[in-house]
């Protein structure tokens, strides 16, 4: 059987020379602690687990946390797309006219194969591939 317990007696451990507190853990003495808050980087001495310095700044830092409003974001302006087939020279491989824009030759009624990307020539108005302008340079 243990022997009884004197309750007037208290146990303590002293400290271990030569070590140092840990400046990463943070103390608990809550009267002699200043911390800065997140959101506007303050000090300020917090009152129990407290991180924000003011009840604004914790809800700002929870708007920041959780779905952003969508009118403050900027506008991402995205340029209309243009077809591939609208800027695409083809040429029939019966009659060798080529078409912008047409997959069908309506002289012979047959499909086209495609050249590549281009335009109508600036001086006769012709179709003309940018391969087609690479090549002769």
């Amino acid at each position: 059987m243990p022997p009884p317990r004197n309750d007037n007696e208290t146990t303590t451990t002293a400290p271990t020379a030569g070590t140092a507190p840990d400046p990463e853990s943070p103390l608990r003495n809550d009267n002699e602690t200043t911390t800065r808050c997140p959101v506007c980087r303050t000090p300020f001495t917090p009152i129990r687990r407290q991180r924000y310095c003011s009840p604004a700044c914790r809800q700002a830092a929870w708007r920041a946390r959780h779905n952003p409003d969508p009118s403050n974001q900027p506008a991402v302006l995205v340029p209309p797309r243009t077809p591939r087939r609208d800027i695409t020279v083809y040429e029939c491989p019966t009659c060798d006219t080529r078409t912008l824009g047409q997959q069908w030759c309506q002289d012979c009624t047959r499909p086209c194969q495609r050249i590549g990307a281009g335009g109508t020539c600036p001086h006769c108005d012709e179709p003309v591939a940018i391969s087609d302008l690479a090549t002769t340079i």
